[in-house]
């Protein structure tokens, strides 16, 4: 930064809205328009920051540091705030991550259980618990914006991204988000806190099943089409406004009123229009009818969708009400063609204005300018012992029983044999949005697995085989099965039913042992009819993450099962998606809000 005399925006004891408005007037077109530019680390140096005026860079899932730690981590980040700060106004850059689950791209971090195991545990309290230590660990690295919490209201498991959902219940997504945006909000002993981004606005979760096919244009630059599995990820909300304000419109008005400041918009359509173009959803309800201060960002390359012609796409995404651009790969692009937009006066230099005011605010707020560096205490608490004590305690209350004919608690003095690739992985524990974007199985971070925690559990171990080979009958044999990870549309699936490989295994387990117990690792509800009757005792465990050991703790009774399923399970496919069920007045196979305490 080149000034020397302090100016108005530099002065921490003016309010916020004078030192925006002492800064606005201060800054060149260039200089807007590269506050409303993020950019993915990759694609982008440090140099070009400061050249270019960035006002956020961002890690998509997978884009890590090498090695990847929460050292590297936190150098790289800061040789970006360093860049940023070397600007002639010296404006801080804020950096985004999706840390979903507990800063989940850091090697080393405390992986939190996903939603879908969080909206079980009905405990408000101990999400924004959670959430405060998330925010310990993304601050560790320097990074003071968190794409989370999401407050979709999933209406069908088939989504990919079901496990990202707390809930199909609005009233408990919304508890359970704003407990979430607490947590990351909340001033710590220094002062910082992580700007929340609530999303995905608005109705991701109750897109039609192969509406995405419909869109108009969703294809041809859009890297995520690639792929065949994308069946109703990103499609379309067919409801009318009424439904689609009570169901997927609520958890967004809490949060705004409990001080939200950013909002993700998403790439779903609402009958047939684009949110990224939604004038009405964004500009006169958000911020008009709702009084929203904050500023709303795309999601990555969701622009692109709008239209083929990129002009068109950025004039209708920032003229809807978009303020900052995720773009995430070219940034060059982005700039020449907004500024162009400005220069005809396809998109007006008011509407500038009103954007970078929104985002200049939160980092007013967040206290950027006057600490662009956060505290290194946080990277000695970093995955530490009370974290995961944190994690175990949230796992421990996510689990759902949801049959047990007598065999649970595990007697310590059991002979148990345990069965399943998964029980001993920390990977598929974790699911997607861990590390990678997909996640995978594999030790692809520190952690400890239910095979480990049976093992200290029982008086005398436990027997383990992947396969289920024991060559010997036991008393009692536990038998996890998982879905392999997976993240947004690429976890799109048609049939939810087990897979023959997994009904074959427990099959296999039930002849070796007097009683079996089923432990299920899943994003998401599935169709376990096949098995119901094979099992004496059947528990969702979602995703827990790291802490996996957890688990143990409740079958064995130190720690007794209080979770309540947050979504339906249903009896067969043709009970989905949750109107169907709804409608036809059948009952499922267990209804939301099952959980049995022994």
């Amino acid at each position: 930064m080149q000034q020397t005399e302090q100016t108005v925006y530099q002065d921490a004891s003016r309010s916020v809205d004078e030192r925006v408005q002492d800064l606005l007037a201060q800054m060149t077109l260039a200089e807007k328009i590269g506050q409303m530019t993020q950019v993915e680390k990759n694609s982008i140096t440090p140099e070009e920051v400061t050249q270019y005026f960035i006002g956020s860079i961002l890690s998509g899932g997978g884009g890590n540091p090498t090695p990847n730690n929460v050292h590297e981590w936190r150098k790289m980040v800061l040789s970006f705030m360093d860049a940023s700060l070397q600007t002639r106004l010296g404006i801080p850059m804020i950096y985004g991550v999706d840390a979903v689950h507990g800063h989940s791209n850091v090697v080393g971090a405390v992986i939190f259980p996903h939603n879908v195991g969080l909206g079980a545990t009905r405990d408000a309290d101990l999400v924004e618990r959670v959430a405060q230590v998330t925010a310990s660990e993304v601050l560790a690295t320097n990074v003071h914006w968190d794409f989370a919490p999401a407050v979709s209201v999933p209406q069908d498991v088939r989504w990919g991204r079901s496990y990202e959902g707390f809930s199909e219940n609005t009233e408990l997504v919304t508890e359970m988000g704003v407990a979430y945006l607490r947590g990351l909000q909340c001033k710590n002993e220094h002062g910082e806190w992580v700007l929340a981004s609530v999303k995905h606005f608005a109705g991701d979760g109750g897109t039609e099943w192969d509406s995405r096919k419909d869109m108009p244009y969703s294809s041809s630059t859009n890297w995520q089409a690639a792929s065949l599995n994308w069946r109703i990820d990103q499609g379309d909300t067919r409801v009318d406004e009424a439904t689609l304000r009570k169901i997927h419109l609520a958890p967004y008005k809490q949060t705004i009123d409990a001080g939200a400041e950013n909002i993700m918009v998403s790439f779903s359509s609402w009958n047939g229009l684009k949110m990224h173009a939604h004038e009405y959803l964004l500009t006169q309800v958000i911020k008009g009818e709702w009084g929203f201060e904050g500023f709303l960002v795309s999601d990555w390359m969701a622009i692109d969708q709008i239209s083929e012609d990129y002009y068109e796409a950025v004039t209708t995404s920032i003229n809807a009400g978009l303020d900052m651009i995720m773009v995430p790969f070219d940034h060059k692009k982005f700039i020449t063609t907004l500024t162009e937009a400005v220069q005809k006066g396809d998109v007006t230099q008011e509407r500038i204005d009103d954007a970078v005011s929104r985002i200049l605010r939160s980092k007013f707020n967040l206290g950027l300018f006057e600490q662009p560096i956060t505290n290194e205490s946080h990277v000695e608490a970093f995955g530490s012992d009370a974290h995961r004590a944190l994690a175990r305690e949230a796992v421990q209350k996510s689990l759902v029983l949801l049959k047990n004919d007598g065999v649970l608690p595990l007697p310590k003095s059991a002979n148990v044999a345990l069965a399943g690739l998964p029980a001993d992985d920390i990977g598929f524990a974790c699911g997607g949005w861990t590390i990678d974007w997909q996640g995978k199985p594999g030790p692809i971070t520190p952690g400890a697995s239910l095979f480990e925690g049976l093992q200290i559990q029982l008086d005398e171990g436990v027997v383990y085989s992947k396969d289920g080979d024991f060559g010997a009958k036991a008393d009692i044999s536990v038998v996890v099965i998982a879905e392999l990870p997976y993240a947004e549309g690429e976890g799109d699936r048609a049939d939810l039913t087990l897979s023959e490989a997994d009904q074959a295994l427990i099959k296999k387990v039930r002849g070796q042992c007097d009683k079996l117990v089923l432990v299920i690792y899943s994003g998401r509800t599935l169709v376990i009819t096949p098995v119901v009757d094979l099992c004496d005792a059947i528990v969702a465990a979602w995703l827990p993450g790291t802490e996996a050991n957890a688990i143990a703790d409740v079958l064995v009774g130190n720690v007794p099962f209080t979770g309540k399923s947050a979504y339906t399970w249903y009896k067969s496919m043709d009970q989905l998606p949750l109107s169907n069920l709804q409608a036809s007045g059948e009952d499922p196979l267990y209804p939301f809000g099952h959980g049995l305490t022994y």
